[in-house]
């Protein structure tokens, strides 16, 4: 079978999520080719450098530097539609040329056709507007499902809700016309990953913090600085990774704190695991990452300003009734430097 991977550049969450699909296919003897832009499709790129790519029309956006986005976000909808109309021109180009059994769409959502079998993966199924915009939240969902309905089958990136879901509502099931089904905890750390090899380790130094920084800028900058300036000249040893997967790899050092681009996910791994305290996005992959390797009780999970989605995320409690018995002795905090 041949199959096109395609996330969305936003942020690098929909990339990473995507690995485990790649990686089933792949076990199964299928041929996957990757496709998208950005960061997202660099990251993909390194992480199976063997694998053919087509790159898609990138879509730039970025976040206000205030604690509100929702001017910033109306502005760029001209240009997201713009986007998504050469998105979806790009595929039935790539099609008049050759032929995908399988399509997977992660949040593009204008990257599907009658063709040949086109999935959309998400885990928003019901959306969250800022407060002075919920009584818009019917229309948004209408939009939302109308999108998923372009679609052969959506596939949600968590678990069912009788099962224990990780996004809450964001994730509790909608009338669709097309098949839902569920795929579980979808992460780029393999469930042995959770678990310390003798030998891992030996050449990373232990950090009693690790930051994990991730989405649009300027914010993911603007949080950077906050840690830096939280941190510097403490007792405490600090690892900065920077989420900058295309940049080159140079460490930096400010006195107790390191900062690094980017880390292999199996390096990634041991930090997380062996770090005292985590601080990080409350983005959803990020939390798909952090459950996988079962340290999302150590996290400090810290909302973009104005990410109204990221802002549900951060107030779940870890012990909802949705969420794993193993995590209801936890809880998520907002960071107080916010």
């Amino acid at each position: 079978m041949k199959v096109i991977v395609a996330p969305l550049n936003w942020g690098l969450g929909h990339a990473t999520r995507c690995i485990p699909i790649i990686n089933e296919y792949l076990r199964r003897g299928d041929e996957v080719v990757l496709a998208g832009d950005g960061n997202s499709l660099t990251l993909l790129r390194k992480r199976y450098p063997n694998l053919r790519y087509i790159e898609l029309p990138e879509l730039q956006l970025h976040y206000s530097n205030t604690n509100s986005q929702i001017w910033t976000l109306l502005k760029q909808i001209p240009h997201c539609l713009l986007w998504a109309l050469k998105d979806h021109s790009a595929l039935d180009k790539l099609l008049d040329i050759e032929h995908f059994d399988l399509i997977i769409s992660d949040n593009r959502f204008f990257f599907y056709t009658k063709r040949t079998k086109a999935v959309y993966l998400t885990h928003q199924l019901n959306l969250i507007l800022p407060k002075h915009w919920r009584w818009l939240t019917p229309v948004a969902n209408m939009i939302n499902s109308r999108i998923i309905n372009k679609y052969a089958e959506c596939w949600v990136a968590d678990r069912e809700p009788k099962d224990g879901n990780l996004a809450g509502k964001l994730s509790m099931p909608v009338k669709l016309k097309i098949p839902l089904i569920y795929k579980g905890i979808l992460s780029r750390f393999s469930p042995s990953d959770a678990t310390p090899h003798s030998d891992e380790g030996q050449n990373l130094k232990k950090y009693n913090i690790v930051a994990v920084l991730s989405g649009l800028e300027p914010q993911r900058t603007i949080f950077e600085k906050e840690i830096i300036n939280t941190y510097i000249g403490k007792t405490e040893n600090v690892l900065i990774i920077e989420g900058k997967i295309g940049s080159a790899y140079c460490e930096k050092k400010l006195k107790n704190i390191t900062i690094l681009p980017y880390l292999d996910d199996k390096t990634l791994a041991t930090a997380l695991r062996q770090a005292e305290t985590i601080v990080a996005r409350s983005g959803y992959s990020t939390i798909m990452d952090l459950y996988q390797l079962g340290v999302l009780h150590k996290a400090r999970l810290v909302p973009t300003p104005g990410q109204t989605e990221q802002e549900y995320l951060a107030l779940i409690p870890h012990s909802d009734a949705q969420r794993s018995k193993s995590f209801e002795q936890s809880e998520i905090r907002r960071s107080e430097s916010k």
